[in-house]
């Protein structure tokens, strides 16, 4: 496993596993990261209704725009000044 962001391939893959059923854990194995990820993209990428599964519906478009907004938020970070 390693610490890095997922792209918008690796959102694809999830949401294509994730509506097939698989379990959490496994989705992390294959896209190789930490299963809190998983977690914390699937609330990212929620639509608010269920899916053919009974759980919590995700889209991978909806998660990629919120990761993009949350980075355009970001902005600089101003130097800091001697005093």
């Amino acid at each position: 496993m390693t610490c890095r962001y997922l792209t918008y391939e690796d959102r694809k893959s999830l949401e294509a596993l994730y509506a097939t059923g698989a379990a959490l854990p496994d989705i992390a194995g294959k896209l190789g990261v930490h299963l809190a990820t998983i977690y914390r993209e699937l609330t990212r990428g929620g639509t608010g209704e269920l899916d053919g599964n009974g759980r919590n519906g995700y889209s991978a478009g909806i998660a990629q725009r919120n990761i993009q907004d949350s980075i355009k938020r970001r902005g600089r970070k101003k130097p800091a000044t001697a005093q």
